[in-house]
């Protein structure tokens, strides 16, 4: 019998975003980008970024440190608390050492002076994108290990937390006032819903979890 293979979801296409007051500038990110094979969005401002619709797919975002409005350097610094996780490379025909060093501190890819060498750019922006796809991952692979976790009843969660602390079956037994039978039907469970395999994968999952 041969097998219904499920179709294959192709990774959504990158999108670098450009915020540039000088619309140049914006047209010839735009060219340059469009003739490596990037898809780009441009805009003039901070505010035109935050009230266009994004796009769920991995990305970067090269923002102008100076701006009319909000400045770049202070739109990164809010980009936290606005849930925008995209990596940022700042390119400015105005910047200095201490903004530079202020930028990388915050949690910048890069800080580009103009003029500045297209590839150096180009760079940049291939690290951006991967960095924001191994982040994607990583928060799809913790999205899952929570529900995973959310499918344990508070019996088998209070379970786990013994595992992972090295309790014996017998000890966690009498820490939860349960018998052992019933610990060891609850650990066999809590493993098929983590999809544990071994006890050293239950604990590196916890970890996991507990980090995140």
């Amino acid at each position: 019998m041969n097998r219904v293979r499920p179709p294959v979801v192709p990774a959504p296409e990158p999108i670098v975003h450009v915020i540039d007051d000088d619309r140049s500038v914006r047209a010839a990110l735009e060219d340059l980008l469009a003739s490596v094979g990037l898809r780009v969005r441009v805009f003039g401002s901070v505010s035109d970024f935050l009230a266009a619709p994004r796009e769920d797919a991995p990305g970067c975002l090269i923002l102008d440190v100076r701006m009319p409005g909000q400045s770049g350097m202070d739109f990164h610094r809010q980009m936290g608390e606005l849930g925008i996780a995209m990596p940022v490379i700042f390119i400015t025909g105005h910047g200095d050492i201490a903004m530079g060093v202020e930028a990388m501190k915050n949690g910048a890819l890069e800080f580009l002076t103009k003029p500045f060498r297209d590839q150096d750019l180009l760079d940049a922006i291939q690290r951006g994108i991967e960095q924001d796809r191994a982040r994607r991952t990583e928060e799809g692979a913790i999205d899952e290990l929570r529900q995973r976790w959310a499918s344990l009843n508070a019996g088998e969660q209070a379970v786990i937390q013994g595992v992972v602390r090295g309790r014996l079956n017998k000890q966690i037994a009498a820490d939860l006032g349960v018998s052992e039978i019933t610990v060891k039907v609850r650990r066999a469970q809590l493993m098929r819903k983590m999809q544990a395999k071994t006890l050293v994968d239950l604990v590196r999952m916890y970890d996991r979890l507990q980090a995140s």
